[in-house]
């Protein structure tokens, strides 16, 4: 299947998941819980809190080496959104890409997923747990903090 078709399909409106492709294109359907939401909205709010230019998004479709990929949040500078702003999926990851993990998601698939998304272009993937607990990477590996944006903490705090 391809995107597109995913996009327009009938059947696919509505579902309370965040749908993705696998390299095979067969549909791969994640459930939400309400604390994970809550986590997502939360890192989009200190992204829009910290960082003056550029915009932070929920689950933006992403063209990887294995089809399309969805990130929980991401965050992308106003030239990266001028090339992608008219896409049915962007060519390329934004500059952050993060993902909140799920109970169903083991570590190893989010490496995984940091890998796509680094090749696809971000600098940056960040992987939230579900304590909060913020870990930041880049090309090279694990990093203390995002160099991207500036007094992110480590930790997000639910009210």
């Amino acid at each position: 299947m391809e995107w597109a078709e995913v996009c327009i399909d009938p059947n696919l409106k509505g579902l309370p998941y965040k749908i993705e492709l696998d390299q095979w294109g067969q549909i791969v359907m994640s459930p939400a819980t309400v604390h994970h939401v809550l986590l997502q909205n939360a890192i989009a709010d200190w992204l829009k809190a910290l960082s003056s230019n550029g915009k932070a998004l929920l689950e933006l479709p992403i063209q990887t080496a294995e089809n399309v990929k969805v990130p929980d949040v991401v965050w992308l500078s106003p030239e990266r959104y001028e090339l992608i702003k008219n896409s049915a999926v962007s060519p390329m990851a934004p500059e952050i890409c993060i993902e909140v993990q799920s109970p169903g998601n083991t570590l190893a698939q989010m490496m995984h997923k940091k890998d796509l998304f680094l090749a696809a272009g971000a600098l940056e993937f960040w992987l939230c747990d579900d304590k909060g607990k913020l870990s930041f990477y880049d090309a090279k590996g694990i990093i203390e903090n995002s160099r991207l944006v500036t007094g992110m903490p480590c930790s997000i705090m639910l009210e």
